[in-house]
């Protein structure tokens, strides 16, 4: 974990960058890349399963207050599923494919399309080769616009928070930010593989690592991980993630990367939403 010191060094050699056209911000993240595998890590309490996703192959979440939106992995849809009970409140039919994020705010919901669809039939808007942001508009479900990825490659986590879209990028790894239109603000690297569902607390960003098993908490002004939350190897497989009334929620997919293979994860929870207690 980035120290005090470290951190008041940073700023202090942020004072002479900025002098010299640079920022204090910068130089207490390059402290903290440096610093980046060494944090607090400790066991969740507990992952309570609650109910499965529609259609069993949930990879994106993110809540609202009108009830928690479930992205399906083959058929590309959206869901919104009461809080409660899980029953489907909405249905959207998107331009996605592969999706493996879903994010909700500034009045659309945003879906990360992580390459073409291999486990359905093809279709006319699916992506051919890399990856793409879909914009949808969240009162009506009507297609708005089709974004390339900042990379053009693949992603998985989307997260809107205030006016910015988090989204999780491969190559090189890093957490970015951008606007409605998806010009990039910001970005940091990310220190683990495979990151996936992203959820903000009203202060921090997490971030779940799928091939860990791992939540990492992020100061978003610093990039500095100020704790990890770590599963067990037999809970749910950890894929879309979302934060609401104090607890992180994810989804188990039910199926594999296609890179090992695409079959069923053999997971003991195929389309489980369930709750970390930390």
């Amino acid at each position: 974990m980035l120290s005090r010191r470290a951190l008041l060094t940073g700023l202090a050699a942020g004072g002479a960058l900025w002098a010299r056209g640079g920022s204090a911000v910068a130089a207490v993240r390059e402290l903290a890349a440096e610093d980046a595998h060494d944090y607090p890590i400790r066991m969740r309490k507990s992952v309570e399963v609650l109910f499965q996703s529609p259609e069993g192959h949930g990879n994106g979440l993110e809540a609202t207050r009108e009830g928690l939106w479930v992205a399906e992995q083959i058929s590309d849809r959206a869901h919104l599923l009461d809080w409660e009970t899980g029953k489907v409140l909405a249905s959207y039919e998107t331009q996605s494919s592969n999706t493996s994020g879903i994010a909700a705010g500034g009045g659309y919901l945003w879906m990360a399309a992580n390459g073409p669809a291999s486990r359905r039939e093809t279709r006319s808007h699916d992506v051919k080769k890399g990856g793409r942001i879909v914009k949808v508009d969240l009162e009506t479900g009507k297609h708005v616009k089709n974004y390339p990825t900042p990379n053009g490659g693949g992603l998985h986590g989307l997260n809107w928070t205030g006016d910015s879209l988090w989204i999780t990028q491969f190559g090189p790894n890093a957490i970015l930010r951008s606007d409605a239109d998806l010009h990039v603000k910001d970005s940091f690297p990310v220190p683990l593989s495979r990151a996936h569902g992203l959820a903000w607390d009203g202060n921090y960003l997490w971030c779940m690592f799928s091939n860990d098993f791992r939540v990492l908490k992020f100061d978003v002004e610093t990039s500095r991980i100020v704790e990890a939350i770590q599963l067990n190897s037999d809970d749910p497989d950890p894929h879309g993630m979302t934060w609401h009334d104090g607890y992180l929620y994810y989804c188990d997919a039910g199926l594999k990367p296609m890179s090992q293979g695409g079959a069923a994860n053999q997971s003991d929870y195929p389309g489980a939403i369930c709750r970390i207690h930390v």
